[in-house]
């Protein structure tokens, strides 16, 4: 279990603006405030206050406006956007890493016959060098070994034209990647024969999706998910 970092002041700041946009009900295009409304109310510096607004921003929920009449506005809702805010959300919040592999296995044959129909020349030679990378990884160990799995499965997940998707799955996959680097490494983890049946189950994987083939991407799928979760 993870248990989430302090806020800085400026998060603290942007909850604050988030609170006071929910109770004064106000909608998209209406005004919050200047930035110097928000120095005399809050007390902090313009560079704590410039903070929050580009964390709010970065969520979707402001619309910053330079100059004379600027401030900050109520923005039209993203879905993307507020997605990905949700995401972020929950990745401060204490988790296991069983609970984000399970969303990302839901996703898995989604994001890949996805891969399997989008892929581009370009793609192919990328996830042919990442998995280049992967087979070297598997003798240096199973640490090497996850950062360069988690590098190819990323690289799959950007081919997915679905941006909801792909938010989700990379969301889950950084999540799984930092709550297992904050566990440490495990001193009787997988040997090198679980690693090199991981490597050529990874390798059917890219060539699958390379070839097109969404049927055999499914089959390598399937065989990704029922032999481990790296």
């Amino acid at each position: 279990m993870v248990i989430g970092a302090p806020q800085t002041r400026a998060e603290v700041l942007a909850a604050d603006i988030e609170r006071m946009i929910a109770e004064k009900g106000l909608g998209p295009g209406d005004p919050i405030g200047t930035m110097d409304e928000f120095r005399d109310r809050s007390g902090f510096g313009r560079a704590t206050i410039s903070e929050a607004a580009r964390l709010l921003s970065d969520r979707g929920t402001v619309r910053i406006r330079p100059g004379r009449g600027g401030g900050l506005f109520v923005a039209d809702p993203d879905p993307v956007v507020r997605l990905r805010h949700t995401l972020l959300t929950v990745r401060r919040q204490p988790t296991t890493v069983a609970d984000a592999i399970a969303v990302r296995e839901a996703l898995e044959l989604l994001i890949v016959t996805d891969a399997a129909r989008h892929r581009t020349a370009q793609d192919i030679t990328a996830l042919r060098k990442l998995l280049t990378r992967l087979r070297r990884a598997a003798a240096g160990g199973a640490d090497r070994f996850m950062r360069a799995n988690w590098e190819l499965h990323e690289r799959i997940a950007e081919i997915s034209p679905n941006p909801l998707a792909r938010a989700v799955y990379l969301s889950m996959s950084r999540c799984i990647a930092d709550l297992a680097t904050r566990a440490g490494s495990d001193p009787d983890g997988p040997g090198d024969g679980y690693l090199g049946l991981r490597v050529e189950i990874h390798a059917e994987l890219v060539e699958a999706i390379a070839a097109g083939d969404v049927q055999r991407a499914t089959a390598a799928t399937e065989r990704h998910r029922g032999s481990g979760t790296m």
